[in-house]
């Protein structure tokens, strides 16, 4: 959930890009936890196995009641067993898919088979990320028309703390997406909730509509965006040269980027994809004027980015009428904040606000396993977590019957002890990218999620390999 500037003028300062969103920066490092920090390769503790006692017994037991064995987490195959997990989602428009951890494979892989289930079967037609909008209409454009190269354009776009999404997991789950809608009567469309950065397309796009529908705007468009276009070509190297910007500049241009949108919200001809652009822009450029070593504008530029990110999912659905699958981290796609003093109000809980019921928040849990993340020097490396310790949501859920399952909170909610066990706030695993970390915060699973999928353990993920 946090984002850190890449200029360096703070020891925490590390990374404008509004990226890898749940806990990314250096405040989720220092949280409070009510567990353990994890380590590289933490393995099981020695000792003796726990005996659950007699009330964990029965809310276990109340759980099995409404939990469904999970075939495999890997996409492919029958999706008989996920049957039960698609008349869950009936009567929501948006599901967002959580995961607790932005670097472990099967929290991917799972999230690509309910993706595949939901479009098959469920009529679900659009894909939303926690990445940019502009490297979004790059994979888009691919899954569309087969437009490009595919590694090469998520090498390209997943730079600095997106660089975790690099994996062959995303680049499987985009390609059988093209697939798909080689003969898909109602093809999958990508979209990017994020507005860590613009590509010159962006612009490009705005201008050339002014051009034929509002000409009279385009000198004082071209002056409002010309120091933003005159930003290099490449994703990592512009954000670098933005965040290298003085503040005073950077201010310059979010009164810019706002006058702009402003101009093109009042004109009288209007176009809502136009006006979509010019808003990402706007966004962007106030982001680029927090100073992030500042805790209050941190807090405030975490509280604005997930409503943002929540206004643009639910404006993509109004405006297209299509079903939307939401990818982001636990932390964004819960009801409830695991740390609130940093971000106080998730994604989840806007949509639950703008849409109501058609939300449905289904978060990922695990018991153990490993995970990539990135050190203060921005560098991926691969660490563990668990077994999950006796008091945790993981370590109970994990006494289910089944080594994978999904299970419906709010049918296990009839049960008393499992009502009071879900509404109660447990150390449970909210793994950031960065490592090192403070990975359980305590958490009410019932209040964060409609849906939980709980895996027994992970592996960590598989970037796609550099060219040589």
């Amino acid at each position: 959930m946090a984002h850190t500037s890449i200029r360096r003028p703070v020891a925490q300062a590390l990374s404008l890009t509004l990226a890898l969103t749940a806990f990314l920066g250096t405040t989720a490092a220092t949280a409070t936890a009510a567990g353990p920090q994890a380590g590289p390769q933490a393995g099981p503790q020695a000792g003796p196995a726990p005996v659950l006692s007699a009330s964990d017994h029965q809310v276990v037991t109340g759980l099995e009641r409404y939990a469904h064995r999970l075939r495999t987490a890997e996409p492919g195959g029958s999706g008989n067993d996920l049957a039960a997990f698609a008349s869950m989602t009936r009567g929501a428009n948006i599901v967002g898919l959580g995961e607790a951890s932005h670097g472990s494979k099967e929290l991917f892989t799972v999230k690509d088979r309910l993706l595949r289930q939901l479009v098959t079967r469920e009529g679900f037609s659009a894909f939303a990320m926690e990445i940019s909008w502009s490297a979004a209409a790059r994979i888009d454009a691919y899954v569309r028309t087969g437009e490009g190269d595919l590694r090469q354009i998520m090498r390209e776009e997943f730079q600095d703390g997106y660089s975790l999404l690099n994996t062959e997991e995303f680049r499987n789950l985009f390609s059988w997406v093209r697939e798909h809608n080689r003969t898909s009567a109602r093809p999958v469309r990508i979209l990017g909730l994020d507005f860590s950065d613009a590509a010159p397309e962006q612009y490009e796009h705005i201008l050339t509509w002014a051009e034929g529908h509002a000409p009279a705007l385009v000198p004082e468009l071209r002056r409002r965006y010309a120091t933003l276009r005159a930003l290099p070509t490449g994703v990592a190297a512009r954000m670098a040269a933005y965040n290298a910007l003085p503040l005073g500049e950077r201010k310059a241009i979010e009164k810019d980027a706002a006058a702009a949108y402003r101009l093109l919200s009042e004109a009288g001809t209007q176009d809502p994809w136009v006006l979509q652009e010019a808003r990402v822009i706007s966004h962007m450029a106030t982001e680029y004027t927090v100073d992030w070593s500042d805790p209050a504008q941190a807090k405030a530029a975490s509280r604005h980015r997930d409503r943002t990110m929540a206004e643009t999912a639910v404006w993509w659905q109004r405006q297209t009428g299509q079903r939307l699958v939401v990818s982001a981290h636990n932390g964004h796609a819960a009801y409830e904040s695991a740390v609130p003093d940093y971000y106080p109000v998730t994604m989840g809980a806007d949509l639950r606000e703008l849409v109501g019921r058609e939300y449905l928040a289904v978060g990922t849990s695990l018991n153990g396993g490993d995970y990539r993340a990135r050190t203060a020097t921005g560098e991926a490396g691969t660490y563990s977590v668990g077994p999950a310790a006796p008091g945790s949501n993981e370590y109970t859920l994990d006494k289910v019957r089944h080594r994978d399952f999904y299970v419906d909170l709010r049918a296990a909610r009839r049960d008393p002890a499992g009502a009071g066990w879900l509404d109660t706030a447990r150390p449970t695993f909210v793994i950031p990218g960065r490592y090192p970390n403070q990975p359980t915060p305590p958490l009410a699973l019932g209040r964060a999620f409609d849906v939980v999928v709980h895996l027994h353990t992970v592996g960590a993920s598989v970037p796609v390999p550099q060219p040589e």
